[in-house]
């Protein structure tokens, strides 16, 4: 099927944080919807059967509880695909965003989704109902290609989001299309976390997944394309990933991925945004990628002369590593109960610092959430000190093969080369209980090959 996703540079409000008239919120938000009018309009053009927006890109972000109350629009919470916003627009007040999405699938024959901001009334009297007397929720909606609302989804792990409410229970959503099957939904911060994303998925043998986000990248493990890609390679799904662009606050990647191959943007140097389109296989059955047929030898060895470990912070962790020297070795790292191994050899030897670091604990900041990860990093610098800094260039090609005693299932393999690109691993999966990745020759300079776990029950 061919799929779309568009990576918005949203225009904002100079104030989020003022008391603004309806009126003059439907006026801001009317110029975003603008733009998403132009790029459904060029997607269906190029034969998009489906078009995915990013988080926050209506109505942008910084509001407080109050200051986002004009932005809102009510949607009502359902799986009934009753209604159809633009050909019903009189049945419920305040709906002007989504009769504006609904007409566009509608004049275009597009399955379209997006992310808005919605209110919805609560008695005081009702447990969780907020003081006054509304939930607000971030909002994925999923509208036909006739304009009915199919299903919507209420994020559930907010990220520093005041100006909204977690829903009483994660959202289990998912729609139908006749192109390829249902269609999973979640957003931005939830794709770390087992509610809803891996429940959903597991519970409804999903094989595409739509994903809203706005992504502040987080190198070495946790960039945009990094993720996204590593999360279709773990669960076997095609995801259609739509960020916000937004370099000077670090956002931008966006993505069409299936477990074999990604159509990506990400770009901190222009402004604009970017409307990516593929054609990409309906993943019907469990499909092994590679998993089955490797030689992967998980040996023992490495710890003859392993070099001197240290310690450094990356992504706020405390990650314990050992320096990879010289052109080729074997080395180990342990922490806790994770020990992560590696060999390797390089083609050519550079004055690049890589590093083989393992963390096994509780990550603390900006959420909590318990990682297991063995990471194999180019340093930012040549001392020990500068391992874990943020890198995007590196010219080392290296040969690998990258292994820990993971006990997690939950492993995304996460292979990111020079200029932010990504590349495939020839082989992972599971062997003697360990979880391995293995590449000969990357296609560019290496930045970082991981194995990033989640162990989903010590959160």
């Amino acid at each position: 099927y061919v799929a779309a996703v568009y990576e918005h540079e949203s225009i904002l409000s100079p104030n989020p944080a003022a008391l603004v008239e309806r009126r003059s919120a439907l006026e801001l938000m009317g110029r975003n919807l603008d733009i998403y009018e132009q790029q459904v309009l060029a997607a269906a053009r190029q034969g998009a059967q489906i078009i995915v927006f990013p988080e926050d890109g209506i109505h942008g972000f910084n509001f407080t509880r109050s200051s986002i109350y004009p932005y809102l629009d009510f949607v009502p919470h359902s799986h009934s695909g009753k209604w159809n916003p633009c050909r019903e627009p009189y049945l419920f007040n305040d709906t002007e965003v989504i009769q504006r999405l609904s007409c566009m699938a509608l004049k275009n024959k597009i399955f379209l989704v997006a992310n808005l901001g919605t209110k919805q009334p609560c008695a005081r009297s009702d447990p969780g109902c907020p003081s006054d007397g509304r939930f607000q929720f971030n909002t994925n909606v999923a509208l036909a290609a006739d304009g009915a609302l199919l299903a919507t989804y209420r994020k559930h792990n907010l990220y520093f989001e005041y100006a909204f409410d977690t829903p009483p229970e994660p959202d289990h959503a998912f729609f139908d299309t006749p192109f390829a099957g249902k269609f999973g939904m979640f957003t931005c911060f939830d794709i770390l976390f087992f509610e809803p994303a891996v429940n959903l998925i597991k519970q409804y043998n999903l094989k595409q997944i739509v994903y809203p986000t706005a992504w502040m990248n987080q190198l070495p493990l946790l960039s945009a394309v990094e993720f996204q890609q590593g999360f279709a390679t773990a669960f076997n799904v095609n995801i259609l990933a739509a960020n916000i662009h937004h370099p000077t606050l670090g956002m931008t990647g966006s993505g069409i991925y299936t477990p074999v191959k990604s159509f990506i943007y990400h770009n901190m140097e222009s402004y604009g945004g970017k409307l990516i389109v593929a054609e990409i296989p309906v993943i019907t059955a469990d499909y092994k990628t590679n998993l089955e047929k490797t030689p992967g030898r998980v040996s023992e060895k490495g710890k003859e002369q392993s070099p001197p470990s240290f310690y450094a912070e990356m992504m706020y962790d405390n990650f314990t590593f050992v320096p990879v020297w010289g052109e080729k070795g074997e080395l180990q790292v342990c922490a806790n109960t994770l020990c992560c191994y590696l060999d390797y050899r390089r083609a050519v030897l550079t004055d690049e610092l890589y590093a083989l670091g393992v963390f096994d604990g509780l990550h603390t900041v900006h959420g909590t959430y318990y990682v297991q990860a063995c990471a194999l990093v180019k340093c930012g610098g040549l001392s020990f000190s500068t391992c874990g800094q943020e890198v995007t260039d590196a010219t080392a090609l290296i040969d690998f093969q990258l292994w820990g005693n993971m006990s997690t299932p939950y492993i995304f393999p996460l292979l990111l080369t020079s200029g932010i690109t990504l590349d495939f691993a020839d082989h992972m999966g599971w062997k003697n209980n360990h979880y391995f990745l293995s590449k000969n020759r990357t296609s560019s300079g290496l930045l970082t090959a991981a194995l990033y776990g989640r162990w989903y029950e010590k959160d």
